[in-house]
């Protein structure tokens, strides 16, 4: 408006074509800055300073962390200044960016929440999960045989690239050998539609399956297995770096889940029992 005065326009013309009110404008002028607004930006501030410090911490416990920091509200105002700013608990609800939907599938479902196998090597579920550490996020892919329960192939990052499904579908077809005709079942995720995971597919002549959007049943279990793991590592205690996340990780999988953890479905026997079992010849050290 002072920009258009100065040219010679009157600030009533400039209000009149922007169908703004004269007295709004000048008190907005006089006061840019409400109090409202003000206190807004104070208690913004204080709940974000929690949420920096405990990122594992939902509105509802920022609001006392805020309260003791001196900025009260009540819940509700809480929880729509952290809507407003995306300021989200680690452990909530994965929320999807920018109203993105998964992507067509690119392979047909050809498990139909049958999660059953006849023999090892038949069918493979795989997905991704991810946990914090002081150094940021790490991924995991893990893909799981459906006969044995045994995790034949997995891969940790920090950044959650094609790769990382990649990597994880070549470590489990180099340790099993011999896998052509296996079903390999997984989600619509942006990493099992790739490109580079399709041809890794073909290469090692498995054949891909992909679930509904937003269907977690479809990929049962995964799920299964990745809430033992977030019981039993991930939620143990915080993990100051990756490596030590991985270690504990891979810790687990191969001497617990493995060799250990006894499910009742294989008659009392852990995977590797099963597999030795079904193929004396099985590679105990993989």
């Amino acid at each position: 408006m002072r920009e258009l005065a100065v040219n010679g326009i009157p600030v009533a013309v400039s209000l009149r074509v922007l169908k703004l009110s004269r007295q709004p404008y000048y008190r907005w002028l006089k006061h840019q800055v409400t109090a409202s607004e003000l206190v807004e930006a104070y208690r913004a501030n204080a709940l974000f300073d929690a949420h920096r410090d405990d990122p594992e911490f939902g509105s509802r416990f920022l609001v006392a962390e805020a309260h003791a920091a001196g900025e009260a509200m009540c819940e509700r105002t809480a929880w729509r200044i952290c809507r407003d700013n995306q300021w989200w608990s680690v452990f909530g609800k994965k929320r999807g960016k920018n109203g993105k939907r998964p992507g067509p599938p690119v392979h047909e479902d050809l498990v139909k929440r049958d999660f059953t196998a006849d023999d090892l090597n038949e069918l493979w579920f795989t997905d991704i999960t991810e946990h914090w550490t002081d150094e940021g996020k790490l991924y995991l892919c893990a893909i799981k045989d459906a006969f044995s329960g045994r995790i034949v192939g997995y891969s940790m990052d920090s950044r959650m690239k094609a790769r990382l499904a990649v990597n994880a579908l070549v470590n489990a077809a180099t340790r099993r050998g011999d896998v052509a005709g296996c079903i390999v079942h997984s989600d619509r995720g942006s990493q099992f539609r790739a490109r580079s995971f399709v041809h890794a597919l073909n290469e090692h002549h498995l054949l891909g399956s992909m679930g509904q959007v937003g269907a977690a049943g479809d990929n049962a279990a995964m799920e299964s297995f990745f809430a033992l793991l977030q019981k039993n590592v991930l939620d143990r205690h915080r993990w100051r770096t990756r490596d030590e996340l991985r270690i504990a990780i891979i810790t687990w999988i191969e001497r617990t889940y493995h060799r250990r953890r006894r499910q009742v479905r294989l008659g009392r026997l852990t995977p590797m029992e099963c597999e030795t079992i079904m193929n004396p010849a099985v590679d105990l050290a993989a």
